[in-house]
């Protein structure tokens, strides 16, 4: 599965795999993709330092890429403090009463949310950029738009390529004039923030609205099949998630939530803001239910909706409260049935993809055998 654009990062397969989970990525490096480790968790730029570190000695040298969260639009002097200050009292109040409807405990004395979105913040991101530079990466993706121009120069600078997410052509086409190299077209289908068109129609799209430079396909792909159909829309490779939420490597530990996963169908996720006041998919629970209500204050604007909810959820995942624990996940939950190591999963993507060249290969041949009139 090799296109030039594999060629050019040096990786065997031109499958790009993003995740939160060092262990992941690097895994998906070693078996010939491109691991992409996210930073929007990591709020101390000395942790993801850390991981980058681990990461460095886990893959043999192969390439990874790391994908940050950060405003093309710089925002002055504002904190999280200053943020968190704007959080009307009637949605706290909200939160608090859906937990305790639920009997979810209060987290333990002194303890606060393990992960926060505070990656989205202009130094916390640009500290991640600092800091993923200062290791071998390869690529440096953005999930919100493209990064500011003085950091895709630094980027630029290092030899690093830099990506940039879309959910339309007219999203595309600014990215392609702000100087990215690589466009990621995310369909409807793909988990987390993610648009209003399907994967079949944007691809081929955004492929024309920015050619020459190539375009990833992303949402509702896992299988093989699906990542021949995004190359022959017109990607260079595919850009996949969900999909290693469930292999061994995750850290998604939770037993409770690792069932739910792999019991959803396709029709078991939902877009809502509740997670962070953008329209993100994840798996539908009584909290994302809980939100569209009647009752329901109405969700923030991001940033302030991620900070909202941060304690709650590490509430409701720390003590695994079945109706309301969740996660962002794509369509392509519905088969993800089983755990299996990255290796498997690759092996799987690999050999599907041949599978379906070789069908294309034979229907294309009977056509031309009968257009010679064979």
């Amino acid at each position: 599965m090799r296109t030039e654009l594999s060629e050019r990062l040096g990786i065997e397969h031109a499958i790009f795999g993003f995740t939160p989970f060092p262990a992941v990525a690097a895994a998906i490096t070693r078996a010939g993709g491109l691991g992409v480790l996210g930073a929007v968790r990591y709020g101390d730029a000395e942790e993801l330092a850390k991981d980058l570190d681990w990461m460095d000695a886990h893959v043999g040298g192969l390439p990874y890429g790391v994908d940050v969260v950060m405003p093309a639009k710089k925002v002055e002097n504002v904190t999280v403090a200053d943020v968190e200050a704007m959080i009307p009292e009637g949605h706290r109040a909200f939160v608090r009463e859906t937990l305790a409807r639920y009997g979810v405990p209060e987290l333990a004395e002194g303890e606060r949310a393990g992960w926060r979105i505070t990656g989205w913040m202009e130094d916390v991101a640009r500290s991640h950029v600092d800091v993923a530079l200062e290791h071998p990466i390869k690529l440096l993706a953005s999930a919100l738009g493209h990064p500011p121009a003085d950091v895709i120069a630094q980027a630029h600078a290092a030899g690093v390529l830099v990506a940039a997410l879309a959910g339309s052509a007219r999203h595309a086409r600014h990215h392609a004039e702000a100087g990215i190299d690589i466009v990621v077209a995310q369909g409807h289908e793909a988990g987390g923030h993610t648009g209003e068109i399907g994967t079949m129609v944007l691809v081929p799209e955004i492929a024309a609205a920015v050619a020459p430079i190539p375009v990833l396909a992303a949402g509702g792909i896992g299988t093989g099949a699906q990542a021949a159909a995004g190359l022959a829309l017109g990607a260079e490779g595919v850009w996949l998630g969900s999909i290693w939420l469930t292999v061994a490597e995750s850290e998604l530990r939770s037993p409770v939530l690792r069932a739910k996963l792999l019991a959803a169908g396709s029709g078991d996720t939902v877009r809502s803001r509740s997670l962070t006041g953008k329209p993100a998919r994840q798996l539908r629970t009584q909290w994302t239910d809980a939100w569209e209500q009647r009752d329901s204050p109405g969700t923030l604007p991001m940033p302030l909706q991620g900070l909202l909810v941060a304690d709650a959820l590490s509430r409701i995942q720390g003590y695994e409260t079945p109706e309301l624990i969740g996660t962002p996940v794509g369509q392509i939950v519905g088969q993800m049935t089983e755990e299996r190591p990255v290796a498997a999963v690759m092996d799987e993507l690999t050999r599907g993809f041949e599978r379906a060249v070789a069908r294309l290969d034979r229907i294309a041949g009977r056509v031309a055998d009968r257009g010679m009139g064979i």
